[in-house]
């Protein structure tokens, strides 16, 4: 019998720059429709397309420097020059919202998405050129001319889309169903950025490496934050299925993963029991993008000065197969699980999810070499006030290790410093819960230093208000011996 010892073969991250998108985020959309004034200040705020590309923490994300060089270089990052300017991402690309909108429309199977004749002529050809985007673009798009566009704005049946601060917009969004809100335009939006960025990020692993193809994943784990439905079940889709429709995973099947920020460790677990339990050999986890929460603190960011740091859509795929003797081993007899008595205190869900699991294994602190947990940009968090996660999260951690004899009250410093992971990834939610890490994680493995990997994630569960409880889950990754 062949080895069914899953292992991570690849893994990608793709990074979107929307900044004509922000406006439709949670809070600026609430923020400008008590406040019309509040869409001038935005605008004003947004970053150019080049400022996105140098800024350290995007280069971090896609692989062009290492979190390591976030230590190095102080804060503020987002006027520091370029450090290679002119080096290639190597975990995936940085997309520009111009191709980004017209892959949302070419990937609306259901026609609500128009796109200005004039701008669909200049985007074309960008996706022609690009091996990445070029294979998803199976149809055209509907297009309008000026003055039809002109006329559906007018009626308001649905959303404009503009490209940066241009104020001419270049596409419409219609409503699915206007007596449906989980068809309303700016949902149906959230969901179309949600299955592009995830496409585009499956697609980038088979771009990099060549052995793996579309049509090699038999299934699709989504964990993402979407919620697809209709007025009879909100959230109860299944946009896995059509994430791998549109990525060319034309043998694919999938479901979705639902655990708040926690989701893709679960999803990493699950599609890691689907392969060594011989259900199928390769299995593909996608993170999309979630459009609800770029530009959640822009007014903190406008009031002090800074650019909108959150005009960042981001995405990660993993891919998970049999055991090659050579990729990075999922152990799954490390995983760690939040059982319903452990509560919601912070103490308790890390006991759970890290310190029982190292127990299990009788594994010291010192054979890990790197605990993965939130990794939220901290420029984008403590000028709102939310301090630095990642920071934070690992102080908690080591005091809790050391509570438990792990380590040492003097090792808690160099712990954070050591075993921590400064925090560099955009506010996507479940993207920033150690999924992001997963391509240095798996560079680490097989090419760097890194031995063990422990990753490990909770979930606010609280805030569906259907119960006080929280969530988590944690996972090993380690070095092919």
């Amino acid at each position: 019998m062949s080895n069914l010892q899953p292992v991570i073969k690849a893994a990608s991250a793709i990074l979107i720059h929307s900044p004509g998108l922000v406006r439709y985020g949670s809070k600026p959309s609430r923020e400008i429709a008590a406040r019309p004034s509040r869409l001038q200040e935005l605008l004003g705020s947004l970053r150019t397309y080049e400022q996105a590309e140098n800024y350290l923490p995007n280069d971090v994300f896609l692989g062009k420097q290492s979190p390591q060089s976030l230590l190095e270089i102080a804060r503020p990052w987002f006027n520091h020059p370029p450090l290679k300017p002119n080096e290639a991402f190597p975990f995936g690309e940085l997309v520009e919202e111009e191709r980004f909108i017209a892959l949302l429309a070419v990937a609306d199977v259901f026609k609500h998405v128009h796109l200005l004749e004039r701008f669909w002529e200049d985007a074309k050809p960008r996706l022609d050129r690009s091996p990445l985007c070029r294979p998803l673009v199976r149809v055209d798009p509907p297009l309008l001319t000026r003055e039809q566009l002109r006329s559906e704005i007018e009626r308001g049946e649905g959303l404009p889309l503009y490209v940066g601060t241009d104020p001419e917009p270049v596409g419409w969004v219609r409503h699915g169903n206007t007596e449906d809100e989980s068809l309303a335009a700016h949902i149906l939006l959230e969901n179309l950025c949600c299955k592009v960025s995830a496409a585009l990020a499956g697609r980038e692993i088979c771009h990099q490496d060549g052995n793996l193809k579309p049509q090699d994943a038999q299934f699709l784990l989504s964990c993402s934050e979407e919620a697809v439905g209709d007025r009879y079940q909100r959230g109860g889709g299944n946009l896995a299925k059509a994430i791998a429709e549109f990525a060319g995973c034309d043998l694919a099947s999938g479901v979705d993963i639902k655990d708040f920020c926690a989701a893709p460790i679960p999803a990493m677990v699950m599609g890691a029991a689907m392969v060594q339990s011989g259900v199928v050999e390769n299995v593909l986890v996608v993170g999309g993008s979630s459009l609800p929460k770029l530009g959640m603190k822009f007014l903190y960011h406008v009031e002090k000065g800074i650019p909108v740091l959150e005009d960042m859509q981001a995405a990660v795929a993993v891919w998970i197969g049999r055991d090659d003797g050579l990729s990075p081993i999922i152990n799954l007899a490390s995983v760690g699980r939040h059982p319903v008595r452990s509560g919601a205190g912070m103490d308790q869900q890390l006991k759970a999810i890290v310190v029982e699991p190292l127990e299990r294994l009788s594994l010291d602190v010192a054979a890990v070499d790197k605990f993965v947990s939130e990794l939220h940009n901290p420029e984008v968090t403590i000028p709102a006030n939310g301090g630095d996660v990642a920071e934070r999260n690992y102080r908690m951690l080591a005091a809790v290790l050391a509570s438990c004899g792990k380590i040492g009250r003097g090792e808690i410093a160099e712990f954070i410093k050591k075993k921590g992971v400064p925090g560099y990834v955009p506010t996507q939610g479940h993207i920033a819960s150690a999924f992001a890490y997963m391509p240095h994680a798996l560079r680490g493995l097989t090419q760097g230093e890194l031995r063990r990997c422990f990753l490990f994630a909770r979930a606010s569960l609280f805030l569906g208000q259907m119960t006080q409880l929280s969530d988590g889950m944690s996972l090993l990754l380690e070095r092919h011996p």
